[in-house]
């Protein structure tokens, strides 16, 4: 008599109910408790950036210039800054600047690089060495200088920050997408639609780049945190989110030059920043495990 082991048994099940890929790669993702714990936070930390005009203690003007600077009490559980202002009301809406920065940056980031790697890696020949060049010429710019500029030439509107961003963050997307797509052009299906007619822009919109959705979407995880601390670091600057504005870098860069009469100023930001950038790199981790199990340590 033959016994199995119960992964067996679990594997053997997933087969015989015809379990999809991305319905094994959840599967995966749900045993690797890090990264659940990770889109538990991201989730909460989302729910109150949007909920933030509703549920956030004071207006986020509000100053109260004879209380000033106070530590955490009852009344400001993570205390006030200089002006009175409750700074829990002031991370709540600096969350809100700070992953629209992420996201929508990282959006465009993809956008740029998707296409561009796509159509490098399909095409080949002289259009793939003269687009790759293009990108290894911009490697070569220093990334931080070079948003500098675009900062100061547009100006410092929140949303050429975003643009500006994700416009020196797609390189390495495009790179990873054109790998991938090299990769699978020479494929059966691919064949297959080049003998039914398909067009160039259907091959590659209808059937290549639905099947590096799997690496697109890990980076894509990986790519939020970086975006968010770039932002955070030009805030700090004095390059980013102008007041009265702010996020999480510019609140940041203020606790910093008050520090040592009131370090709850620089404390509470930065453990805001801090766990949601390790929240996101878990939660990549963690799908560049379930999408790949291959990279898995199990």
């Amino acid at each position: 008599m033959i016994f199995k082991s119960s992964s067996e048994t679990n594997d053997l099940e997933s087969y015989e109910a015809g379990r999809s890929l991305s319905q094994d790669a959840f599967v995966r993702l749900k045993r690797n408790k890090l990264a659940m714990a990770g889109m538990i936070f991201l989730i909460i930390i989302i729910s109150l950036a949007i909920l933030t005009p509703w549920i956030a203690p004071y207006s986020y003007e509000a100053q109260n210039l004879d209380l000033g600077a106070t530590p955490p009490s009852a009344e400001h559980w993570m205390g006030t800054d200089i002006f009175g202002r409750d700074q829990l009301t002031r991370i709540l809406y600096g969350s809100r600047i700070s992953l629209m920065v992420g996201f929508i940056a990282t959006a465009v980031a993809l956008l740029i690089g998707v296409l561009w790697g796509t159509i490098a890696g399909y095409s080949g020949g002289k259009v793939d060495s003269w687009m790759m060049r293009i990108v290894d010429v911009l490697y070569a710019l220093p990334f931080t200088i070079f948003i500098i500029l675009l900062t100061v030439i547009f100006g410092r509107s929140i949303f050429l920050l975003f643009l500006a961003i994700g416009a020196v963050e797609w390189l390495t997307m495009a790179r990873i997408v054109r790998g991938q797509v090299m990769a699978l052009k020479h494929q059966e299906f691919v064949e297959a639609a080049v003998s039914m007619g398909l067009s160039r822009w259907q091959i590659m919109t209808r059937h290549l780049i639905p099947n590096i959705l799997g690496p697109v979407i890990v980076y894509t995880t990986l790519t939020i945190p970086g975006v968010i601390l770039l932002e955070s670091f030009l805030s700090f600057l004095g390059l980013g989110i102008q007041p009265p504005q702010s996020s999480w870098g510019s609140l940041i860069s203020y606790g910093v030059e008050t520090i040592e009469e009131y370090p709850w100023l620089l404390i509470y930001p930065s453990l805001f920043l801090s766990i949601t950038l390790f929240a996101l790199n878990f939660l990549g981790d963690g799908l560049r495990d379930a999408f790949d199990p291959r990279t898995s340590k199990d």
